[in-house]
């Protein structure tokens, strides 16, 4: 499979390949910098197909954030269109947005945006009730994820009774609870030893990655490159990089 592909052919004009996962062209994005505008993407396409772990590499300050949020329709580029699974996201409505995220989109941020005042248990089965599924039901699924994660005997504690990397499984759990087509992380195992990174890696890939699902990986921990499938470089806003293994000089 081509996996994340620059794209110099006539899909880059005539339209994204409906095997897609995630194709994007053309995509820039400014930002307001006092009394001008600050371009921190410059024209990327690329384009991501299912089944495989596409990360996404580059110094603080490339726009790997910015792409991301872009891609799961967080963030309006300022040029150029997405397409994730066939759909134009960006011609949806705001609603018709929100409601495609939560059926086909899991995040997992930097920031865990947990909810303070529910437990463990409550907070990943957020999705699931989004959804309207039964809130017992949505608990005991939750509760199956945050065992694949080694954390289900926290399932009653507040998100302040737990410790930094707890909060982060619990974050990935509730991100993976409703088996989303798309699942899209920002650092992931930033904070996790090696030995919980990797179980977080492995659950990714158990439930994150099949013919009909992708997941996208912004990371600079280098322990975990080797599980890559495609790897893509920014620099400046640009793509410098795309392949299946890392270059020699990174």
């Amino acid at each position: 499979r081509g996996g994340v592909q620059m794209m110099l052919d006539t899909s880059a004009i005539g339209g994204c390949s409906p095997d897609s996962a995630i194709c994007v062209r053309g995509i820039t994005r400014d930002f307001p910098a006092g009394q001008q505008m600050m371009r921190v993407l410059h024209g990327i396409s690329a384009n991501i197909l299912p089944g495989e772990m596409t990360y996404i590499i580059g110094e603080s300050g490339s726009g790997k954030t910015t792409l991301i949020s872009i891609m799961c329709g967080i963030l309006w580029p300022t040029k150029g269109d997405v397409h994730v699974f066939g759909t134009d996201i960006y011609a949806l409505s705001d609603d018709e947005l929100v409601n495609f995220r939560l059926q086909n989109i899991g995040f997992i941020f930097q920031q865990y945006n947990l909810i303070p005042s529910i437990d463990t248990a409550s907070n990943a089965a957020v999705p699931l009730i989004a959804q309207g599924v039964d809130r017992l039901e949505a608990r005991e699924r939750a509760l199956v994820m945050l065992d694949k994660l080694n954390i289900a005997d926290q399932a009653d504690k507040l998100p302040n009774q737990l410790s930094g990397g707890q909060q982060q499984r619990v974050a990935i759990a509730r991100a993976l609870v409703h088996e989303p087509r798309l699942v899209v992380c920002d650092e992931p195992t930033a904070a996790l030893d090696a030995k919980s990174g990797r179980r977080v890696m492995d659950l990714l890939r158990e439930v994150a990655i099949a013919e009909d699902r992708a997941c996208i990986i912004v990371t600079h921990d280098n322990r975990i490159f080797d599980l890559a499938d495609r790897i893509l470089i920014l620099e400046d806003g640009r793509v410098t990089h795309d392949g299946t293994e890392m270059p020699q000089d990174h």
